[in-house]
């Protein structure tokens, strides 16, 4: 079955943030750490954890992308006491992008950006229902601002989920246009996930610093994707590509992770070689290496 990882590019520090995190949400650990060596940003080091029952990957590949909060975190949290406790870990040696305190959508809510960049929305609201601890949210700003729902539903078309719910904007004094999308849930590939449109003059849009890994099935399905997402040849690398509204994802296989994590150096080493030389990745071609 298709999944969808959240995948996070650090500098150095992939490692120190998934113990971080690990010790900081409940129902995680660290599931693997590779070190991949030969790479354009040298010795790279790939880090594998399940937060709060969610995969994440980190990896510390170099200074070339720097977090934005285009995607961030939203944390569905169980009390009012654990949105202020984990507001205080992510805060130390961040900053607030939205303060502690009561909100029209929560009883307790922040918007952090933690010590290496990476945001977080902390929220308690006693009506939230059931849903992922963790949601991945998309906000779509400047040229993208207004293109969320169009955004949306083709994610969710395509990976087989659906919109569930839509709350837009309505006339007022604001900077947002009537109609276009305050919040939505959505989900793709049986996983959930949210975005918003914002036409505050934010400095800052999707890059590479968060991306969407697909772990895909087959050679037919990650052909099927790249297809359907690519919009950008010059992004085209190793299995990553942009798609038109400029998110960045990674269409791969739990075959790469297999021919990735051995103890052979040699094999490693021809694997990432061809996987180097590739733009959409050849599954036949990577085992054969």
């Amino acid at each position: 079955m298709t999944r969808i990882v959240p995948h996070l590019w650090f500098d150095t520090q992939a490692a120190e943030a998934a113990e971080f995190y690990v010790a900081l949400f409940e129902n995680s650990r660290v599931l693997s750490r590779t070190k991949i060596a030969d790479t354009p940003s040298g010795t790279t080091e790939l880090v594998v954890a399940r937060l709060a029952g969610q995969e994440f990957q980190l990896l510390s590949a170099g200074p070339q992308f720097r977090f934005t909060p285009a995607i961030s975190f939203l944390v569905a949290c169980a009390s009012e006491d654990e949105v202020n406790r984990l507001h205080a870990a992510l805060a130390q040696g961040g900053s607030d992008l939205m303060p502690l305190g009561p909100y029209p959508f929560a009883e307790r809510y922040a918007w952090v950006m933690d010590r290496w960049g990476v945001s977080w929305q902390v929220m308690y609201r006693s009506s939230l229902g059931g849903g992922p601890k963790i949601t991945p949210t998309l906000m779509f700003v400047g040229a993208q601002c207004g293109r969320c729902e169009t955004a949306i539903g083709r994610y969710a078309e395509l990976f087989g989920g659906a919109v569930s719910y839509v709350d837009r904007y309505e006339a007022g004094p604001g900077l947002d246009k009537p109609g276009t999308v305050r919040h939505a849930a959505f989900t793709m590939a049986g996983q959930g996930f949210a975005a918003m449109d914002s036409a505050h003059p934010h400095l800052f849009g999707f890059n590479e610093a968060v991306s969407l890994l697909v772990l895909c099935d087959n050679q037919n399905e990650i052909d099927r994707l790249w297809a359907a997402l690519s919009a950008d040849p010059a992004a085209e690398a190793c299995g990553w590509l942009k798609d038109e509204f400029g998110v960045s994802w990674q269409i791969s296989s739990p075959l790469l992770e297999k021919l990735m994590n051995v103890q052979d150096p040699d094999r490693k080493a021809r694997v990432t070689r061809a996987m180097l030389a590739m733009k959409k990745l050849d599954l036949a071609a990577l085992e054969n290496a």
